[in-house]
């Protein structure tokens, strides 16, 4: 994304730019019940709907689409993220879907579907912050803080690209949620908040005009759904991706929910 362009249109690039891979024929699974888990804090990938109290997002909406091409019944549950990826790969639950970045060190533990979205990591921050405007300003703001999740893309990305490469730098507070860590930034308990792309426009549309972005993109990650090792889902799965993004399933579902859906409206 060049410096100066809009983030929307920069947004928009990015998630319709097309991955690889072509649509094959797709296997019937006939009606078989698979279990999927969420953390359901994720806008505007999952999350609870403020108005109907439903669980809806740009996930639920492609797990569908996969569940009626395939033929398989749904079951969805929820856990938190910390326990997902350790509770996929003991069985628990079938697939895990939660914007998960698909990373070497996961695949040992777990097996990753193809990637169904690319994101980048983004600044979050209070629309009146004006103390710091990229990586390099807020590092040098020595009183400035981070909220993050442990374990996740954003708390490395804090870690090693914008701090001193130290996993326990006080200047990182931890949040059980990603929802927390900007809720900790809308009270000004912390200052900057690292997002992928995708829930960053899905917090700046909400936040009424409190939450903005700044900087620019610090990587670029690719999103898969996980299973345990060696499941027979993976492949009707990578089938019903490659499906979904050559019809333009895939780009409605970014069109829906990344330029015209607005949360709580």
């Amino acid at each position: 994304m060049l410096s100066r362009r809009p983030f929307l249109a920069g947004l928009a690039a990015l998630l319709f730019a097309p991955l690889s891979g072509q649509a094959a024929e797709l296997p019937d699974l006939g009606g078989r019940t698979v279990v999927v888990v969420t953390e359901n804090a994720y806008p505007p990938l999952q999350f609870v709907d403020p108005k109907s109290g439903a669980a809806i997002g740009w996930e639920y909406d492609a797990m569908n689409e996969i569940a009626k091409r395939l033929n398989f019944k749904l079951e969805y549950q929820n856990t938190s993220w910390d326990a997902m990826i350790q509770a996929v790969a003991d069985g628990q639950y079938d697939i895990g879907m939660t914007g998960i970045t698909i990373k070497d060190d996961r695949k040992e533990k777990v097996d990753f579907s193809e990637p169904y979205m690319r994101s980048q990591q983004l600044m979050l921050v209070r629309s009146d912050e004006t103390r710091f405007s990229d990586a390099k300003s807020f590092a040098g703001l020595e009183d400035a803080l981070i909220g993050a999740q442990p374990g996740t893309s954003p708390f490395y990305t804090a870690v090693y690209e914008i701090l001193d490469g130290n996993e326990q730098n006080p200047r990182i507070k931890l949040f059980e949620t990603f929802g927390a860590t900007v809720q900790a930034l809308k009270a000004g308990d912390v200052d900057l908040v690292l997002t992928d792309s995708t829930a960053g426009e899905g917090y700046v549309k909400a936040s009424g005009g409190t939450l903005k972005i700044v900087g620019e993109p610090l990587g670029t990650e690719d999103f898969g759904f996980i299973f345990r090792k060696g499941s027979d889902l993976v492949a009707p799965i990578n089938a019903a991706i490659a499906a979904l993004k050559a019809n333009g399933t895939l780009d409605n579902l970014n069109r829906k929910w990344f330029l015209d859906y607005k949360m709580g409206q």
